[in-house]
C-alpha cells in the first residue's frame, strides 16, 4: 500500500498530516502551495481540480477535503483511536467538522485571506475583511465556550476534532494576530495538551512551522 498526502505547511492539511502521523503507517509527502501556484498546476488540478490542498492518494484512490480524509483515515485504521467511539461522537465530530470547514474557514477566513473570492470591487476589500473577522471573532469565542466544558471537543478522549481545532488555533496567533493564549484559555488548554503529542510535534517539525 502506498499513501501520499498533497500538503502546504500549515495550511489546513496539517490536520491530515499530524493524523498520518498518529497512525504510524508508511507515507510520503509532496508540497504543493498556492502561493507559488502548484495548486493550480496541471499535475495538481488532475488528482484535484478544486485546486486545493489536502489531498490524499492512498492505493491511487484520490481522496479530497480534510473532513472526508481525516473520517476516511480514522475510520480505516481503528488501532490509531482517533475517532469517536460511539454514534453520537462521531456525529458530533462531523458536527464539528462540518461547520469548522465550510463555515468557520471557507467563510470568515476566506474573507480575510481571500476577499477577491466575494467581489471583483477592491474598493470594498477592506469592509469585507472587517466582517470576516467579525464572525472569526463570534467563532472563536464559541469555540471557547465549548471547549471550557470538556477536556476533547468529543467525548473524552483526543480524536481527529483536537488535530484539527489546533490548525485554526495556530491561524489565529501566527496569521491573524489573535492574542489567543490571552482570550481563549480553555481552547489554550487543550492546544496544550494536543501539542504533548509526539505525532504532532513530528508533523510540526517535518513542516518546519511553529504553534506558539
Amino acid at each position: 500500500m502506498t499513501t501520499t498526502l498533497y500538503y502546504s505547511p500549515g495550511a489546513c492539511s496539517l490536520a491530515v498530516h499530524i493524523l498520518l502521523e498518529e497512525i504510524g503507517q508508511p507515507f510520503a509527502l509532496t508540497l504543493v502551495s498556492s502561493s507559488n501556484g502548484s495548486t493550480r498546476s496541471p499535475q495538481h488540478l488532475r488528482l484535484n481540480p478544486k485546486g486545493r490542498v489536502p489531498v490524499l492518494v492512498h492505493d491511487d484512490v484520490v481522496y479530497t477535503e480534510v473532513p472526508a480524509i481525516m473520517l476516511h483515515l480514522a475510520l480505516s485504521n481503528p488501532q490509531a483511536h482517533m475517532h469517536p467511539a460511539t454514534h453520537e461522537g462521531l456525529i458530533r465530530a462531523i458536527e464539528w467538522f462540518n461547520w469548522l470547514s465550510g463555515t468557520v474557514h471557507s467563510g470568515a477566513v476566506r474573507q480575510i485571506w481571500r476577499t477577491e473570492w466575494f467581489t471583483t470591487e477592491s474598493s470594498q476589500y477592506a469592509g469585507i475583511q472587517a466582517k470576516g473577522k467579525e464572525h472569526l471573532h463570534s467563532a472563536f469565542e464559541l469555540i471557547e465556550a465549548r471547549l471550557s466544558t470538556s477536556t476533547w471537543a468529543v467525548e473524552d478522549h483526543y480524536s481527529v476534532v483536537d488535530a484539527f481545532l489546533l490548525v485554526f488555533y495556530r491561524w489565529g496567533g501566527h496569521r491573524m494576530g489573535i492574542d489567543m493564549k490571552g482570550k481563549y484559555s480553555a481552547w489554550t488548554a487543550l492546544t496544550t495538551r494536543v501539542m504533548q503529542r509526539s505525532a504532532v510535534q513530528r508533523a510540526i517539525a517535518t513542516e518546519g512551522i511553529s504553534v506558539w
